[in-house]
């Protein structure tokens, strides 16, 4: 006798016998695998290296006076005017030393750089975790073409999750509403696929990791 089932029919059929069939996960402990291996490395030199691959400028400095005076030489050579500060930590170094920024969003259309800190730094992928729970707000790491971050090397971490446990850990029930993970300057290859820095936000981004 002719069968008339089709390819689609016996196709289907195999498809439903084998989901009848009950077997055995053959891989039971997955989900509990690590992701990625471990960080072997210093954090700071993981975070250092893997930074610099997506073309941020890291500088470590071992100390307040080592970081002003790097921030000194590269305002001089970059020719900088206009560098906005708004947070009152990173206010107080600068005044200490005599540091001229703006405080204000004053003139902010006129921003030659945009000073913030951050919640941490990811390593494995040379990350810059930030929220908008400062006084730098949403738009202070956005809108000037170039963007400092001021880290401490206890906000290094390894990975994504442990970036957010210490978010955690510092706001606790007040989450802050806006957390964003920055890896490198903006950039975009939608046209004619040709790699271009600053399209929708800072075109340089530097880290100046200090001690403590």
């Amino acid at each position: 006798m002719k069968d008339n089932t089709t390819s689609k029919e016996k196709l289907l059929k195999k498809i439903r016998q084998a989901l009848l069939e009950k077997r055995d996960n053959p891989y039971p402990n997955l989900e509990n695998l690590p992701l990625y291996p471990p960080v072997i490395e210093h954090l700071d030199l993981t975070f250092a290296e893997e930074f610099m691959t997506v073309q941020g400028q890291f500088a470590f400095c071992e100390d307040e006076v080592q970081f002003i005076e790097t921030l000194l030489e590269l305002a001089e050579q970059r020719d900088w005017h206009k560098i906005y500060c708004w947070e009152p930590a990173l206010q107080e170094i600068l005044a200490r030393y005599e540091y001229p920024y703006f405080e204000t969003d004053k003139d902010f259309e006129q921003a030659e750089v945009g000073f913030t800190l951050c919640e941490a730094l990811i390593a494995r992928n040379g990350s810059i975790m930030l929220s908008n729970a400062g006084a730098a707000g949403r738009r202070l790491s956005i809108y000037p073409g170039v963007h400092i971050v001021l880290a401490y090397t206890s906000q290094l971490v390894a990975d994504l999750k442990d970036g957010f446990a210490l978010i955690k850990k510092k706001y606790g029930a007040n989450i802050p509403s806006m957390i964003t993970n920055i890896t490198g300057p903006s950039r975009t290859a939608d046209i004619e696929k040709t790699l271009v820095l600053g399209a929708h936000g800072p075109k340089e981004l530097f880290v100046f990791l200090l001690e403590g």
